[in-house]
């Protein structure tokens, strides 16, 4: 029997619109937005078996997860967000040809998720080959999957991969902004003599840093539930920030909710760069939500990761 279900947080990532901006100056740029998926025609079966994969993808039970979402694959075979969950766990199991598979798949359904094309580029990465290897099985000349590709590479500091991909382009606002990051950045490695850091405020506006004002006052003041709700709202519009995803966690942690808790603060330490202060906060969080689950050796594990002095 079908029946709608509440929005988890766990699936904010996943299962909800994701939308991220790069701007400079008075200047946005919409990089991509992907359809929303809800859960409300999903059978109970179908979602006792994805959310007991995302567990078990979270404590690093890749062949369980994989059996679980096959299962779901089963029940629903239209269900992109388990191809991306497939790609997911086998990349981190290794399974590369497997990844690919299902990355592809899911890239081939939504074009324009950024997520999708940034799963195949870490499959291809993995196993040392490139995405215009398997360009012919998805549509890569999809102007918004472009973009989204120029993106990764910037992100990622490959440079003259993200030119090659913009220079093959109609010129645009888009492609305008992006080269003048990237050249800003190469003209600062030379200069330094090597490659600038790229921090996480480069790429946030205003909005982002509202959000971080108001999430902080709800930790201070203790009020869990509005910061669950502030929190998911914030990762729905910047779902690159980490500090989303910690301030999500804790949230989570607060009010006992530890499996979800884990798999945010794991996709949190996705999207972290250079900020070890925050890391020691993720993983303090993790560390809670492994102990409150019985997992010691875990939360140990998570513990002796943590750096003083940071």
């Amino acid at each position: 029997m079908k029946k709608s279900v509440h929005f988890f947080t766990v699936l904010i990532v996943l299962l909800i619109a994701q939308e991220t901006v790069f701007a400079q100056e008075d200047e946005q740029i919409k990089v991509e937005q992907s359809a929303e998926v809800f859960l409300e025609e999903y059978t109970d079966e179908f979602q006792e078996n994805f959310f007991e994969a995302l567990k078990q993808k979270g404590i690093q039970n890749y062949d369980r997860a994989a059996n679980l979402l096959l299962k779901c694959k089963q029940l629903l075979t239209d269900a992109t967000a388990v191809d991306h969950e497939l790609a997911k766990v086998y990349l981190l199991d290794k399974n590369y040809p497997s990844a690919q598979q299902y990355a592809i798949e899911a890239l081939v359904s939504e074009p324009e998720n950024y997520w999708f094309l940034h799963t195949l580029v870490q499959v291809q990465d993995g196993q040392g080959s490139t995405i215009e290897m398997v360009k012919d099985r998805f549509p890569h000349e999809n102007l918004g999957l472009q973009q989204n590709l120029a993106l990764i590479y910037f992100r990622q500091k490959r440079y003259q991969d993200a030119l090659n991909v913009l220079k093959a382009m109609k010129k645009s606002d888009f492609t305008e902004t992006l080269m003048l990051k990237i050249n800003d950045s190469l003209g600062s490695s030379k200069t330094a003599k090597a490659k600038p850091k790229i921090q996480e405020e480069e790429v946030v506006d205003d909005g982002a840093d509202s959000y971080k004002q108001q999430i902080k006052a709800a930790i201070a003041k203790e009020d869990h539930k509005a910061l669950e709700s502030l929190t998911k709202e914030a990762l729905e519009a910047y779902p690159l920030q980490p500090y989303f995803y910690y301030a999500n966690g804790l949230s989570l942690n607060e009010q006992g909710r530890h499996d979800e808790a884990v798999m945010i603060l794991g996709q949190g330490l996705d999207y972290l760069f250079d900020d070890p202060a925050l890391r020691n906060k993720i993983y303090g969080e993790l560390s809670v939500a492994h102990k409150a689950l019985g997992n010691n050796s875990k939360a140990n594990e998570y513990l002796s990761k943590i750096k003083s002095g940071s």
